[in-house]
């Protein structure tokens, strides 16, 4: 396509806001490939995910402002995100680029193709003083040849988009040329990752510009790492630090940056200073992040702190992939411990209260929401996780394993199914298989519980998902909620049956056929008889006994009757297992306080019966 002569002549608050969530998306979908050609400053293959992560955290900000959003508010909004945001040695270049492209804006309102050619160079300048150990053949290359022809095509051009274009030209042209510039790099044969992501940056920004679509599959260009990661490791012994570390620091009086970085320099290299009026955030590669983090405090009050050990991130990448990872919605409610325990990997519902959503298990909890939801003062929706953090979660497993089997809630309940489906065709990503467990909360966690399990004991992914689908067929689920009004909101339950329920204190025996629908099993007057009566149909639906049986019962804000559940369960059955959780807040949105329900799995051995429906 050919420049346009006329177009875009200046950038607004809006237009900013769409450029910067079109390249986070742009770069977030390249980042199993930035991960893999990572050599530089340490192998430690995480440069793709802390450039992403930042630049997704910044966005994510952006994203919440009114889309009329002034240019300045725009812009100062990207340059605080980016601060808090910001993760690796990656993340910490790419924020200093973004806070001297703000600074370079100031409070201009429709920045012209001069300003922000100007802008692009205060921010690659703020860049290249952050280095304590400046490197060519790095973003620090890039992002000046970016700058330079910048400013030689503002002098040349009114248009913005041909501003865009000219530097994707340059970004790309100085690319191509980090392998000569930086030896490590041409050892490996690979371009310099973070650079790599800058020029994603401008390629997002261009296709949005162009029209063409941003979420496609990753760059697909392969790269050949040398396979003696010890040797490219070792080319810069004095780099070769344990700790990746960060802290970030409230105060009033730091001391000036080149202060703070040679006190940094004892500690360690790969140094990056970020400062404010009131924030100062470092990140220093080093073998003691106690003494870091010990001197940093001297300058203020400490609010986070990380220190990755980015050898074992190393032996993780490169020698102990899983063969099998397992993935899960934040639906399936089992406890925490059990998650971290089988490396489960939970994607997020969303909570939505006004005009805040809240990412599920992660921002906010069931047990959090349900005493304001008692007294009326607060209402809450909720939605399935967009195809963005589906794209995110089903690269991240990948990263991690040969093949994914992902478990998500029925697809009768919701649209999370559907969606990872249309993200999986979109994006490209193989070795994944999608299992629709046609249930929710525990009636799906236990159904994942089983398949990391079985990964564990070396199934393949295909034995795996039959064997679900088998165990599928002989679950169950009875539950039941204290009043119908969360569930009438919901539309889950009409106005006047809703009402009448709650004249007559109706309390509703409810369950979820094995093809997802959830249907009303029985009617109890009040709550004393509820759980007799709810065990019954447990009894009778688990005749003749099994011979292994796994329960586990989830609830709102009802431990009591929970432990009771948990008790007689366990007298009567000896499963298994008798897990007890809350359940997560994305279900309880739609229960209310008070609801509880039992699950149970049946994991005998197949029968001839199963290996029948198995086969038709």
């Amino acid at each position: 396509m050919s420049p346009r002569t006329a177009g875009i002549v200046y950038l607004s608050g809006p237009r900013l806001r769409r450029c910067l969530l079109a390249a986070a998306d742009w770069v977030d979908a390249a980042r199993e490939e930035l991960n893999r050609i990572n050599v530089f400053p340490v192998p430690d293959g995480d440069t793709g995910t802390n450039f992403a992560m930042t630049l997704r955290a910044t966005a994510e900000q952006v994203r919440a402002l009114r889309p009329a959003a002034a240019l300045p508010t725009v812009a100062k909004t990207m340059a605080e995100a980016c601060i808090f945001g910001a993760r690796g040695n990656s993340g910490m270049l790419l924020s200093q680029f973004i806070l001297g492209f703000r600074e370079g804006l100031g409070d201009t309102v429709r920045a012209t193709v001069h300003e922000v050619a100007a802008a692009i160079r205060v921010g690659a300048d703020r860049l290249a003083r952050s280095l304590d150990e400046p490197v060519e053949g790095t973003i620090l290359t890039v992002s000046r040849d970016v700058a330079h022809h910048a400013e030689r095509s503002a002098r040349e051009t009114s248009n913005f988009e041909t501003l865009m274009r000219e530097v994707l030209t340059a970004g790309r042209e100085s690319l191509s040329q980090t392998p000569e510039l930086l030896a490590v790099l041409k050892e490996s044969g690979v371009v310099d990752a973070g650079a790599k992501a800058f020029v994603r940056i401008w390629e997002g920004i261009v296709r949005l510009i162009e029209g063409d679509p941003i979420l496609t599959a990753p760059d697909r260009k392969t790269y050949q790492v040398v396979p003696d990661a010890a040797r490219v490791a070792n080319v810069a012994a004095d780099r070769d630090y344990q700790f990746c570390t960060e802290v970030l620091v409230r105060g009033e009086a730091f001391p000036p940056t080149t202060d703070v970085r040679a006190a940094l320099r004892e500690l360690g290299g790969s140094i990056v200073v970020l400062t404010t009026e009131d924030l100062l955030k470092v990140h220093v590669h080093t073998n003691s992040p106690d003494r870091l983090f010990a001197l940093v405090a001297e300058w203020g009050v400490i609010e986070t702190t990380k220190a990755d050990d980015m050898r074992e991130q190393h032996r993780g990448r490169h020698g102990r992939r899983r063969k099998i990872a397992v993935l899960a919605d934040s639906s399936c409610d089992l406890p925490d411990e059990v998650v971290d325990a089988h490396g489960i990997i939970v994607v997020p519902l969303q909570v939505i209260e006004g005009e805040r959503t809240y990412l599920d298990r992660v921002e906010i909890r069931g047990a959090e929401i349900y005493a304001g939801m008692r007294q009326g003062e607060r209402r809450f929706t909720t939605s399935q996780p967009t195809p963005g953090a589906l794209r995110e979660a089903l690269a991240d497993a990948k990263e991690e394993a040969e093949e994914v089997v992902a478990i998500l809630i029925g697809g009768t309940l919701s649209g999370t199914f559907a969606s990872a489906q249309a993200t999986v065709e979109v994006t490209g990503l193989d070795g994944i298989r999608l299992v629709d467990s046609r249930t929710t909360s525990f009636g799906l966690g236990l159904l994942v519980l089983r398949a990391a399990e079985l990964a564990e004991a070396g199934w393949s992914a295909e034995r795996i998902v039959k064997e679900i689908t088998r165990l599928r067929r002989k679950a169950g689920a009875f539950f039941t909620v204290d009043t119908f009004e969360h569930l009438q909101r919901s539309g889950r339950v009409g106005r006047g049956r809703a009402w009448l329920g709650s004249l007559l204190d109706i309390k509703p025996v409810l369950e979820v056929d094995p093809d997802g629908n959830v249907l009303t099993l029985d009617r109890v007057r009040g709550r004393a008889g509820l759980v007799d009566r709810v065990l019954e149909h447990i009894d009778r639906r688990l005749m003749p006994r099994p011979g292994a049986v796994r329960f586990a019962i989830g609830h709102a804000d009802a431990t009591d009757v929970a432990e009771r559940l948990r008790d007689e369960l366990v007298r009567r059955y000896s499963p298994r297992d008798c897990l007890v959780n809350h359940i997560t807040a994305a279900l309880g949105v739609h229960t209310g306080p008070g609801a509880w329900g039992i699950f149970y799995q049946i994991e005998d051995p197949p029968s001839e019966r199963d290996e029948k429906l198995s086969r038709s």
